[in-house]
């Protein structure tokens, strides 16, 4: 856990230095998957309150990053990659960063539950609590298995947006959510490869820390494979069609192409060409994610002019 002393105030903290607490690359990632599972709900949603909705779980993933930065500034402040975020970098007090990610939590999940309905107020109370509180402050230090118990908070997202629409939940949500949950670790592990001293000095339980490299890889392909089966049922279900089918197949079948590349790959190797497979695969990953629930909305609308879904 951070310490308020420890990182002295470096001036008065600027507006960006607030928007930087909410992780915006990872709240871009949280905004597109709740709109997707919105989007692809059977039920409409009128224009002002999707708006609405979509900017309060925007706001609750924000709430959720400025209390991990809080909570993680210890660790963030010996990482290369996370040193210079506002509360180790001293641009943002460690209280201010809580009172911050706290008021946030609070907005978002009651103007949820105002705006759209309480179940997914409830889904949303319980992503920033899980993030906030079961990853960040017990699993990111305890366990190897931190980055797959805890993608689950990255999960959410669109069985809230889906909830949004519907009250509920369902079998197109829960893959959704099986989707981005099943993709996590090799996303996460592909980068700790070749950021594996940082977890290191960090003292965290990283699977290549804790298990090596070697291993990782072969997890990375283990994960990547059972990835696979959820991407082809999620086509397979209301939301889908021929064409998230046709999607689906091709980005798993270049996803286990690569996965089985990092894992055949001797560690010399890698360290000679400075890990561009592993590097390569991570950027790919993005892509992957981004591109499939983009062809859920691509199949929603072809639906719409009678052109896509299984009907």
């Amino acid at each position: 856990m951070s310490d308020v002393q420890a990182y002295p105030q470096s001036g008065e903290a600027q507006f960006g230095d607030y928007v930087a607490l909410l992780k915006p690359r990872v709240m871009s990632l949280v905004v597109f998957t709740a709109l997707v599972g919105l989007l692809v709900a059977p039920v409409g949603v009128h224009p002002v309150v999707g708006f609405a909705a979509i900017l309060f779980i925007a706001l609750g993933a924000g709430a959720s990053g400025a209390l991990n930065m809080w909570w993680d500034a210890d660790i963030d402040a010996v990482m290369n990659r996370t040193k210079s975020r506002p509360v180790p970098a001293g641009k943002v007090q460690s209280g201010e960063a809580l009172g911050f990610g706290l008021a946030l939590s609070g907005i978002a999940v009651v103007m949820l539950a105002l705006s759209a309905n309480l179940f997914a107020a409830g889904l949303l109370a319980f992503t920033i609590f899980f993030y906030a509180v079961v990853y960040s402050m017990w699993l990111k230090r305890s366990t190897p298995q931190n980055i797959v118990i805890g993608g689950a908070a990255g999960a959410f997202p669109p069985m809230i947006g889906w909830a949004v629409a519907t009250g509920g939940v369902s079998v197109e949500s829960a893959l959704m959510f099986g989707l981005i949950f099943m993709w996590t670790p090799p996303h996460f592990w592909a980068l700790a490869l070749f950021m594996k001293e940082d977890y290191h000095k960090a003292g965290v339980p990283m699977l290549t820390v804790t298990h090596g490299r070697a291993e990782t890889r072969r997890q990375i392909l283990i994960y990547t494979v059972l990835l696979a089966p959820v991407s082809i049922w999620a086509a397979l279900t209301t939301i889908g069609g021929p064409f998230t089918l046709a999607v689906a197949v091709v980005l798993n079948a270049v996803f286990l192409k690569g996965a089985y590349d990092i894992w055949k790959r001797p560690e010399p190797v890698a360290e000679a060409d400075k890990y561009a497979v592993e590097k390569s695969f991570f950027k790919f990953s993005l892509l992957y994610l981004f591109v499939h629930f983009a062809a859920f909305l691509v199949e929603a609308l072809l639906k719409a002019y009678g052109l896509g879904g299984w009907a």
